[in-house]
């Protein structure tokens, strides 16, 4: 097995990783929303308008499952990842829509060595989401689980 290069040691508070960019199709929206969320909003584009969203739009849970894709590729398949306890928050804070370029970061708050797993840590992470014209529209607090250098040695 390829060492993953990212272990709890390199996770220093206040940095920041990138996590690229994300194109979002009317077709992605539509198949996500018609197996997990099939509201009119996230399925019909004359619904999506008719609604306060404004348009097609992303179901909330799709936002935190392309979100997710996002953090993956930037950087947690490349690294010791153990999972997560949960999320502290999640935040929906403007309609992603057909044809917006989502980007965002994801920034290191705090660390803590588990008291009871010397071989593991946790990493505390900021995130957000902006939409093409820079505006904020998805926001997450959460905590990973990561192994030690030691541990993957």
């Amino acid at each position: 097995m390829m060492q993953k290069k990212l272990a709890y040691e390199d996770f220093v508070e206040g940095s920041t990783f990138d996590l690229g960019v994300k194109h979002v199709t009317a077709q992605e929206l539509i198949a996500f929303a018609s197996e997990f969320d099939a509201q009119p909003m996230h399925l019909d584009e004359e619904a999506g308008k008719a609604s306060i969203l404004g348009g097609l739009s992303a179901s909330g849970w799709h936002i935190c499952a392309m979100f997710m894709r996002m953090m993956c590729d930037a950087f947690l398949l490349d690294s010791t990842s153990q999972g997560s306890p949960g999320i502290d928050y999640a935040r929906w804070k403007k309609p992603v829509l057909a044809g917006d370029v989502l980007t965002g970061r994801s920034t290191i708050l705090a660390k803590r060595a588990s008291r009871s797993r010397p071989d593991l840590g946790f990493v505390t992470m900021h995130a957000e989401l902006f939409n093409q014209r820079g505006e904020s529209v998805f926001e997450l607090e959460n905590t990973g689980m990561f192994f030690t250098r030691e541990a993957v040695a």
